[in-house]
């Protein structure tokens, strides 16, 4: 019976180890080959009943790893079936090309086996999820941490060590353990695989692994292909290189504006030429109005009031106007395309997305398809290993938006009496003005709209918790609410650090609840909430010092851990091996409990400090509204 497995490999010196789970069950495979078993023939057999039944492999970095172990393994069967005497030749032979494997990698080389050449097809979750993105990057590890999985120990046993056939247990036992957790990540990836099937069989293009800015690169080069006559091959080979780019041959002509300052920001823009290798960040500038500092850049506006509660009230209200599609649609209604792409088919086809994006419900997994379609060409555009980039395209984008977004702000701030500005984010404002003018409000945005030939959606917010641009919380009039940054507590991505989790939580609960922090942490009973994440990598490396039994005792730890704080326990420092510097992981008075393996118990015995998580969250309530801190929480 045909079924697909989730797979992971462990590759010793002198052991080998692979476990298989099927996807709909806990049956388990597990193969060792090692001076005290051999189980080399029944891997193989399995592995070809995999490829003839055309079952699938899930791992996490399987592309890169596994999937190039099983390839060597399928292409060499007869040597090691008859080549070799025992399984500690063939786990040998094996870590050789682990070890080989592991080099290319590191050498920033491509996999001696592309996913075409594969026996086996594969879906790689850490590949899928993207997470090989410096932005994102994340082990296996860390994503067992930020999903609140049980054990996130590290492998026991040093992949160098000489391993005993009373070693094998555990090195099993902790390959299933990342089994299971690449299964449960498979899980919670359920809609992203659903969707990239639906891809792969729609385009006959393999996107079973791919990121969402390869979704995007493939599609947009499949429809751009379709639409010019142009072979995929040959479009993937273009680029437009720039020696320079003048702001101010690219600035368009609607751009005005009445006040000095912004007229003074509009000179500054016009002065600027960047030179070849200057697209990632080399023009900064800062404007203060209306109480509001406000930074430019190549790539988005961003400024923001003093950290405060601002709240509407039967006088002011608070009104929020985003930009639909902004950077797409800045290069649809302008007709931008890159250089070397034909201009007509390039906008038809990006204007199309956009269009067809609206008849699609939200629902409906091609909507966010349409979606990454529309914001990653843009992103692309700046990539030099994309047949999209163009820097000039990016740049009319990015700067232009700043500037259209720019005079909605002056227009707003200067047409309405007493209207106070809190926030301006790349596609977005956040204004409060006195009730009576809200309909004025919306006649200058209409007129916007006109001069620009852009789209506005609108909001009204009850309450905006100020952080600052990158951390708030806005609720509107209907009592939703939405958290950024620090600030966030639901749906996080697995990638992002949810340490201390109880802290926005609480901060949610208290600014749009209600409820006071001491209430609230008191009645959370979920020990992982209460819980942070810390990794290190290079020449760090973590040790615990603790008294046990009298005694002071140091002793190392794994390089990804899980703890809380706790009214006994132990400290944590982080050592540089090269500089001999020393850090602790949480500076002062507070001791911190390991959870390396979740151990359910009684929530009193976990002994949590309260007072570090009460202080964290007085400390942010008292730095948004000063005159809280009257009140005491201890």
């Amino acid at each position: 019976m045909r079924t697909h497995w989730v797979m992971d490999y462990e590759t010793l010196r002198n052991c080998f180890i692979g476990v298989f789970e099927d996807v709909k069950s806990e049956h388990q495979e597990v193969f060792v080959c090692h001076k005290s078993q051999n189980d080399i023939v029944d891997l193989i057999h399995f592995l070809k009943r995999n490829q003839n039944l055309n079952e699938w492999h899930i791992s996490f970095n399987g592309l890169a790893f596994d999937s190039q172990i099983t390839e060597h393994i399928l292409r060499n069967e007869d040597q090691l079936i008859y080549g070799y005497g025992d399984g500690e030749e063939i786990a040998r032979w094996i870590y050789q090309k682990a070890q080989e494997t592991i080099q290319r990698s590191n050498d920033r080389e491509f996999a001696l086996f592309s996913p075409r050449d594969l026996s086996i097809r594969q879906i790689d979750i850490f590949k899928l999820n993207h997470w090989d993105n410096p932005a994102k990057r994340s082990s296996l590890k860390w994503i067992q941490y930020t999903m609140d999985w049980k054990n996130i120990m590290d492998m026991p046993i040093h992949h160098t060590t000489e391993v005993e056939s009373s070693q094998i247990p555990e090195i099993i036992k902790y390959c299933i353990n990342d089994v299971k957790s690449t299964k449960k990540i498979m899980h919670l990836s359920k809609e992203q695989i659903n969707l990239r099937k639906a891809l792969t069989e729609e385009y006959d293009i393999d996107l079973f692994s791919a990121s969402e800015p390869r979704i995007s690169k493939e599609l947009f080069l499949h429809f751009l292909s379709k639409s010019t006559g142009i072979k995929k091959y040959d479009l993937k080979q273009l680029r437009t290189q720039r020696d320079q780019i003048v702001f101010k041959d690219i600035i368009l002509p609607y751009i005005e504006f009445k006040t000095a300052t912004f007229q003074n920001l509009l000179k500054k823009f016009q002065e600027v030429v960047l030179y070849t290798g200057q697209t990632k960040g080399t023009f900064k500038y800062s404007v203060q109005y209306k109480g509001v500092k406000t930074d430019y850049g190549l790539g988005g506006i961003h400024g923001a009031r003093a950290s405060k509660v601002y709240n509407s009230n039967e006088d002011m209200i608070i009104m929020s106007s985003d930009v639909v599609s902004f950077y797409p649609n800045l290069a649809i209604r302008n007709n931008w395309a890159p250089a070397h792409l034909p201009k007509q088919e390039f906008s038809q086809l990006y204007e199309w997305f956009f269009e067809e994006r609206k008849k699609i419900p939200k629902k409906d997994p091609k909507n966010y398809v349409y979606k990454i379609i529309l914001n990653s060409t843009y992103g692309l555009s700046n990539d030099e290993n994309s047949f999209l980039y163009d820097p000039q395209f990016t740049m009319s984008i990015t700067i232009n938006g700043q500037l259209s977004l720019s005079m909605l702000y002056e227009m707003i701030c200067e047409e309405i009496p007493n209207a106070i500005p809190l926030m301006q984010n790349t596609d977005g404002l956040e204004t409060m003005i006195p009730r009576e003018y809200e309909a004025k409000y919306m006649e200058i945005c209409e007129r916007w709209e006109k001069m620009t030939n852009l789209l506005l959606e609108h909001d009204k917010y009850s309450k905006i918790v100020l952080g600052d641009v990158n951390n708030y919380i806005a609720v509107n009039e209907d009592g939703k609410s939405k958290c950024k940054g620090r600030f966030e507590y639901d749906n996080l991505a697995l990638h992002k650090n949810k340490s201390f989790l109880i802290i926005p939580k609480a901060l949610h609960a208290y600014f749009v609840d209600g409820i006071k922090p001491e209430k609230f942490i008191k009645e959370n009973l979920n020990i992982f909430d209460f819980c942070g994440g810390v990794k290190i990598k290079g020449d760090w490396k973590f040790t615990e010092h603790k008294v046990e039994d009298g005694l002071y005792k140091e002793e190392p730890l794994q390089h990804t851990i899980r703890y809380y704080i706790s009214k006994t326990g132990s400290k944590i420092i982080k050592k540089n091996n090269s500089d001999r510097r020393e850090i602790q992981v949480e500076a002062g008075k507070w001791m911190q409990s390991l959870m390396i393996d979740y151990v359910e118990k009684p929530f009193e015995e976990y002994n949590i400090n309260y007072d570090y998580y009460l202080e964290k969250i007085r400390k942010e309530i008292n730095s948004l509204e000063p005159s809280s801190n009257q009140l005491s929480l201890f």
